[in-house]
């Protein structure tokens, strides 16, 4: 019996059916055993065809992809990989569809686009999404999650220096969400790469800043690290500290892709390691591969609280698994705990929020 992934694919384009086809099909572990050209279509496919990976176009005619993602985690939970377009729309209907239960998002590649990157990139994420462990939530809720409310910190409340640097992959942007959350608005500097493709990371920053206390951007270069800021990489680019007058800067490198990405966690937290050493505290999430494993473990060396994403509460635990065996890993805590231990080894004793009188 093959031990291949079975893919089906779901997109109103005949011709990107065939491209992701040829792509798949190329792969010795993956194979295609089916193109649906809409959602009604893929319904009676997937019955008899037992895939055990979808790819959804997000939009499509008769029901498009977000609607049929809805009742797919709802009937039928299984791995799905959505397909979007590079628009603004479509890249805030891929974030939609990640909170819906969609493992990952990869763009449609583009006429300018290197096929053999969106290949790597695609085959990548149908791999990593087989493996994903799928988070149960009820599809048919349309109004926001509640967030947590806010850490509280102590007296050293935007943390004496201490800066926060933070790696993610396949699931890390509803895991960076819940952390992010109960970030306090004056928490320290805090970095962060998710791998991403390029053209999503300016949406995904501005969604977290619209859901968390602090302020969220997307890192441009050659900014003063500030408390109560997060800076997201970009997706083009690595993302790094360096010394400047007074204090530390975000520098961008557009140099090679370290373990096959760009941005690279291992790139920041090398920097991190180098540049604040004890001041730093890492984190590395959910993700397929090893990105961040070693660089975490030159900041654990270099004296930095450590931190991962256990295996229970993991989409994939890949990148923090392969940490943990490193002996990077300081704490291994579920994501629920993650931002209250974090903020404690950066701000000191975390107290009871106050409520409101």
């Amino acid at each position: 019996m093959s031990n291949k992934t079975r893919v089906l694919i779901i997109d109103d384009s005949a011709a990107v059916r065939m491209m992701l086809s040829t792509i798949i099909n190329a792969e010795p572990d993956l194979t295609v055993v089916g193109v649906a050209a809409d959602a009604l279509m893929a319904q009676e496919m997937i019955r008899h065809l037992r895939p055990d990976v979808l790819t959804l176009d997000v939009e499509m005619p008769k029901m498009d992809g977000l609607e049929f993602l809805q009742r797919l985690m709802s009937l039928r939970p299984m791995p799905v990989v959505m397909v979007s377009t590079y628009t603004e729309a479509g890249t805030e209907r891929a974030f939609k569809a990640l909170e819906l239960g969609a493992v990952d998002v990869i763009g449609k590649l583009r006429a300018d686009g290197n096929r053999s990157d969106y290949a790597t990139a695609l085959t990548d994420k149908i791999r990593a999404a087989r493996h994903a462990r799928l988070r149960f939530c009820n599809p048919f809720v349309s109004a926001p999650a509640k967030m947590p409310p806010p850490v509280a910190v102590g007296s050293a409340g935007r943390g004496g220096g201490r800066m926060i640097f933070i790696g993610a992959s396949t699931g890390g942007t509803e895991a960076l969400k819940e952390v992010l959350a109960a970030f306090p608005v004056d928490c320290p500097p805090t970095l962060i790469v998710q791998h991403m493709p390029e053209t999503f990371t300016a949406s995904f920053a501005r969604r977290l800043d619209s859901l968390c206390p602090p302020r969220v951007v997307e890192a441009q270069g050659n900014e003063a690290l500030a408390a109560g800021t997060i800076y997201l990489a970009p997706g083009h680019s690595h993302l790094q500290i360096r010394r400047g007058n007074g204090g530390c800067l975000t520098e961008l490198l557009k140099t090679d892709p370290v373990n096959r990405h760009r941005p690279s966690v291992d790139v920041l937290f090398d920097s991190a390691a180098a540049v604040a050493g004890s001041r730093a505290v890492g984190v590395i999430l959910t993700g397929m591969g090893r990105d961040g494993a070693q660089g975490l473990l030159k900041m654990r060396q270099a004296g930095a609280a450590t931190f991962g994403q256990d295996e229970a509460s993991s989409t994939v635990y890949g990148m923090p698994q392969e940490a943990f065996r490193l002996g990077a890993v300081g704490q291994q805590c579920p994501l629920n705990e993650i931002a209250r231990r974090v903020l404690h080894a950066a701000c000191g004793e975390a107290l009871p929020v106050k409520k409101k009188a």
